[in-house]
């Protein structure tokens, strides 16, 4: 995760409606981390090198990068409405969406993307593109779906390994700037058998398991819980399918947090079809946060 002081809150419009409700969700968190505000458009037509003004026969103020400015212009304009105290700046930057992106997450603090869109980043949420942003940001990355709710804990999945550290650290520190509580979910599935004709032993301790799970979950917000004494939170073990439980538990969080990658219940959470539950089926905003090492190493 980006932490270099003065790295600026990223938001990225493209003249719809989603995209102004991710600049004002993007201009609260700018605000509440001191941070500057980025309202970024990618400017992808054509790719051929001509200039980019308006067509022949046209007026001036028809090409698509004067469009392109009116839409930062306006983004802008939405972000100091909601924050009068933001530091915002905007510009265009050329190429297509998910590249632009990334470039941008070497940078950034955070990175909020609206759940829909039209033409610079209409491919977000269409197929893989989101995925792939997702799970290769240098910066966690917020995704404004579903409603903005001032009340609500923040919700994390966990799955008691390493792998979810980063992301139980981001909704710690989003549950204290909110000065709200936190809710660590952990999910588990009973175990079945791995092969035809198995069975699972008559004398199985599922007790046990429950107990072994619950002490997974504790230990890993212990930590976190010490260096963000303010938060209370409150540890959710339930049995179920993780896509399932994190939707379920988004309908009442402000926001829903999850790594960009994990294992065990959690595991390919942003690949296939997991992926594409959460995405489209949360029903707040959801923040996506990579794992450190990957970010190094990637």
């Amino acid at each position: 995760m980006t932490n270099v002081c003065g790295a600026p809150v990223v938001v990225a419009v493209d003249g719809s409606a989603s995209a102004l409700d991710a600049v004002r969700v993007a201009s609260r968190e700018a605000t509440a981390r001191n941070r500057p505000l980025r309202v970024v458009h990618a400017l992808s037509w054509p790719l051929i090198g001509a200039a980019l003004g308006a067509l022949a026969g046209s007026p001036p103020e028809a090409g698509p990068r004067n469009h392109a400015q009116e839409i930062v212009a306006e983004a802008v304009a939405e972000a100091k409405k909601v924050s009068a105290e933001v530091d915002v700046v905007g510009e265009i930057v050329d190429g297509s969406p998910t590249p632009v992106l990334l470039r941008e997450s070497r940078d950034a603090a955070l990175l909020v993307l609206g759940s829909r869109g039209l033409g610079g980043f209409a491919e977000l949420l269409v197929g893989s593109s989101a995925v792939q942003v997702s799970a290769r940001a240098d910066c966690p990355v917020l995704v404004v779906r579903g409603e903005a709710r001032a009340d609500g804990p923040v919700v994390v999945g966990v799955d008691g390994l390493a792998l979810s550290t980063e992301a139980i650290g981001f909704a710690f520190e989003e549950a204290a700037l909110r000065n709200t509580d936190l809710v660590a979910v952990h999910s588990w599935l009973y175990p079945t058998p791995v092969g035809s004709g198995e069975v699972l032993p008559p004398a199985y301790d599922v007790d046990a398991l429950v107990e072994e799970e619950e002490r997974a979950l504790a230990e890993a917000v212990a930590g976190w819980s010490e260096r963000y004494p303010q938060v209370r939170v409150r540890r959710r073990l339930v049995q179920g399918a993780a896509a399932r439980m994190l939707v379920e538990e988004s309908a009442s969080a402000q926001l829903t947090v999850v790594g960009a990658h994990g294992r065990g219940a959690w595991g390919g959470l942003f690949l296939g079809s997991v992926s594409h539950a959460v995405l489209h089926h949360a029903r707040s905003p959801l923040a996506i946060v990579r794992h450190r090492r990957d970010a190094d190493h990637g």
